[in-house]
């Protein structure tokens, strides 16, 4: 079973009409565990009930919080969710909070040393508190999966250069690989020769781009993996490329065969946008069935 580590915001996306536990690392490490990985969660808490419910629902989830830090000065993370009529979300990230002041310690940097795998994405290094301990402890992981999750302005083409150079897996949305192409001045137009290119310019072998309904390429081993997405009626999409991700992560580090692996994945993120908030709870059984209906 393998050990990974995620890093980064742990917070509350505040919908018009409720509220929901999230955060993008957050995410992907909830749908890691429900896989059956041993996932351990890196951040940053304030005190009182919304940083305790945050606590409780990972360790009910059997996410391991020894590396949560409770903060006294800063409050939990929050988030406000606006929705436009086809679901898709944008987003008010309240700054500064706790999770921005993540401190390096033995104990993260222990569990980062033992694990297979960490993930981390940008926004997690939008303050220098975090960012520096990002660093450090990305210098220690065996395997760096970065996924850009992009949210401006909380992120600078200098910051993204850096942390793509030092993965081993970066994961994209489709709009996210063009405007880092844009950065690093690429003549490319498809899909296919863009993510090659970031892969010769990073030293990356694997690199993941996610095309929102029309599914997801994934470039693994020098072969391209294809899936052309699943029709169904988007609720909301936050949470969506999360989940997809931490599919993935599960089935390629579990030595699945890739294609299975983007066809599971690819799934796994349609179900989540077909459902209200970003977690709801998928049986494997149901994810087999949305997979193979007949």
């Amino acid at each position: 079973m393998p050990k990974i580590t995620c890093f980064g915001e742990v917070l509350w996306d505040v919908f018009p009409t409720h509220r929901k536990i999230g955060g993008a690392p957050l995410n992907v490490a909830n749908r890691l565990q429900t896989f059956g990985n041993d996932v351990t969660m890196i951040s940053a808490i304030g005190k009182g009930e919304n940083g305790t419910k945050i606590l409780k629902y990972l360790e009910d989830s059997g996410v391991d919080t020894n590396c949560i830090q409770v903060d006294n000065e800063y409050k939990t993370g929050k988030v406000k969710v606006m929705l436009n009529e086809k679901g898709s979300a944008s987003y008010d990230i309240k700054y500064p909070r706790a999770w921005d002041k993540i401190r390096l310690t033995e104990i993260n940097k222990s569990v980062v040393k033992n694990s297979d795998a960490l993930v981390f994405g940008s926004l997690a290094a939008r303050d220098d508190s975090s960012r520096n301990t990002l660093f450090k402890l990305v210098e220690l992981a065996k395997y760096k999966i970065f996924d850009l999750n992009l949210r401006p302005p909380y992120y600078t083409k200098d910051l993204l250069i850096r942390l793509m150079n030092e993965a081993d897996f970066i994961k994209f949305n489709d709009d996210e690989l063009y405007e880092v192409c844009g950065y690093l001045d690429s003549k490319y137009h498809s899909m296919e020769q863009n993510i090659r290119f970031i892969s010769e310019k990073t030293n990356t072998k694997h690199i993941c781009v996610t095309k929102g309904r029309h599914g997801a390429v994934l470039l693994y081993e020098d072969t391209f993996y294809y899936n052309s997405g699943y029709l169904i009626k988007v609720i909301d999409t936050v949470g969506a490329g999360d989940s997809f991700l931490g599919s993935l992560i599960s089935r390629l580090l579990n030595k699945v065969n890739p294609q299975e692996a983007v066809d599971f994945a690819c799934a796994v993120g349609a179900m989540v946008a077909q459902s209200e908030g970003p977690n709801p709870v998928l049986l494997k059984s149901d994810i087999d069935a949305f997979i193979n209906p007949y």
